[in-house]
């Protein structure tokens, strides 16, 4: 599996859900071909090519006329989930209801964002406003048992990569316990009882690709959590009030009212204050909001940045705030490497005059409540940003914790921070102990260093690690080499956090 996370990790999450629906797609036409479906493979091509079109060029009008910028990837996203929904027109009239409803798709994200962001999965609510409307409704053809495979392997990987299996979960556990206790009342068998919502529903898809939207998907784990429950029970066919009862997409929507309710809406304009080169290769910028949010130190937002020659991995990122709530500016620090994407290459141009947008505001990599709580900070890289937000904070507030940073690098000219964890040594009495990959340079004050780090330096220079709370942030296989040295000493994975935010690419 290591492969293929490294193989994940190199797309970003929104071409990784395009791919997933262009896979299944493929697939349906291919099984088309031999009478699977109620239509023919020309039918599910003509479809497909029709719902893009009017999507993109509906999107590119609306984009221009609230002058926003759009994520071409979002829209063929939103387009393939409709074609995977709707069948495919018999005639003439059904080309007309697959326009209107590709059209209000694309309009829900710029008329129903309130704050200029949009809650609303757009496919969930065109289907609900043209079922209305029109009196038709969404056939969800792709709960079909040959397609199963394929929306069960690329709904893992997606899940994996993603990881937001906390959220998967819990609707897959209330939507199959609701489910399996309607059908015993009826009287099916058990195994009747499972078969149906499992193969003969579009549970699957509906779970990987439709919920895990990021625009629907709150903050914190416990609300995911919630909000899983919430849409899987509403989910299930034979929960209604009185007369009327619920679809899969109106059981969306009302989970995500339930999003836009207890979840921070931030949408911010950031205009560039100044720009700090901090190491070899990272660079902060720092950004004055167009008004001031709340947020906790370690989490991460979505930046989006509008530019020309755009390559495969797209105009969005999530970024740590490096800042900390105490200061009145927002700063973001990005590593470059060599042959950086398009998304890279304009970041390190914009100047005062360039405009950035953040929003999502999310994530638990954050200090825990209790002060008591004795911790250790392992980062690896640009991985250093939540914790110069953490130890910045702290400082900053006064507020004291036993801390221990070990910080790997590969050379001393790649440390970034290093004021701020001096500061804090001598305030705080935070430890700081570095590491480099390349070679054991000395530090010039004397503090301590090694060569890579592993599981036998954590316990010499954290001899109370059973006691103490892990953070780690950095690359991916950093992140699990420390994983693997922790849970070999001993340490109890509800002791690990572990930095994560989606679309890293």
């Amino acid at each position: 599996m290591k492969q293929i996370d490294y193989l994940l990790n190199k797309i970003t999450m929104y071409k990784a859900v395009l791919y997933s629906l262009l896979l299944i797609v493929f697939a349906a036409i291919i099984l088309s071909f031999f009478k699977l479906f109620a239509f023919s493979p020309l039918d599910l091509v003509i479809s497909t090519l029709f719902i893009g079109a009017v999507c993109f060029f509906s999107n590119a009008v609306l984009a221009w006329a609230f002058n926003s910028p759009s994520n071409t990837d979002s829209v063929y996203i939103t387009a393939l989930i409709l074609v995977l929904i709707i069948n495919p027109p018999k005639a003439f009239t059904n080309l007309m209801f697959l326009t209107w409803i590709s059209v209000i798709a694309m309009a829900s994200k710029y008329i129903l964002a309130p704050g200029k962001k949009h809650f609303l999965n757009p496919a969930a609510i065109s289907v609900a406003i043209v079922g209305f409307v029109l009196g038709q409704a969404a056939s969800w053809w792709v709960a079909n048992i040959y397609l199963l495979p394929f929306v069960a392997a690329t709904g893992y990987l997606l899940v994996r990569k993603i990881k937001r299996a906390d959220l998967v979960l819990s609707f897959f556990t209330i939507t199959i316990l609701t489910s399996l206790t309607f059908s015993l009342v009826a009287g099916q068998t058990l195994f009747q009882s499972l078969l149906r919502p499992l193969a003969y529903s579009p549970i699957l898809f509906f779970a990987f690709i439709m919920l895990t939207e990021p625009m629907s998907i709150p903050p914190s784990r416990m609300l995911r959590i919630i909000y899983g429950l919430i849409v899987g029970f509403l989910f299930v066919p034979n929960v209604h009030i009185g007369s009327f009862y619920f679809s899969p997409e109106l059981a969306l929507i009302i989970g995500n009212f339930f999003v836009y309710i207890v979840s921070p809406d931030y949408k911010l304009i950031l205009k560039l204050d100044r720009k700090i080169e901090q190491a070899r290769g990272i660079f902060d910028f720092v950004f004055v909001p167009d008004r001031r949010i709340d947020y906790l130190p370690g989490q991460y937002m979505e930046i989006t940045l509008e530019h020309e020659r755009q390559d495969s991995r797209g105009i969005r990122r999530y970024l740590t705030i490096a800042s900390s709530p105490t200061e009145e500016s927002l700063m973001l620090g990005v590593k470059f490497y060599e042959k950086p994407s398009s998304f890279k290459k304009a970041l390190i141009m914009i100047d005062r005059h360039s405009t950035v947008i953040a929003s999502q505001l999310a994530g638990d990599f954050v200090l825990p409540k209790d002060l008591s709580k004795k911790l250790v900070f392992i980062a690896g890289g640009i991985g250093i940003t939540p914790f110069r937000a953490m130890i910045k904070y702290m400082l900053d507030t006064g507020e004291k914790r036993n801390v221990t940073l070990l910080y790997a690098n590969l050379t001393t000219n790649d440390i970034a921070y290093k004021n701020i964890f001096d500061e804090a040594e001598h305030k705080l009495g935070i430890k700081t102990i570095y590491s480099f990959a390349e070679n054991i340079d000395i530090m010039p004050d004397g503090r301590t260093c090694y060569g890579l780090l592993n599981e036998k330096d954590i316990v010499k220079e954290v001899p109370d690690y059973k006691e103490r709370l892990f953070y780690i942030s950095g690359p991916n296989a950093m992140v699990a080499a420390f994983e693997k040295y922790l849970k070999d000493i001993g340490v109890k994975k509800n002791q690990i956090k572990t930095d994560y935010f989606p679309g890293f690419a």
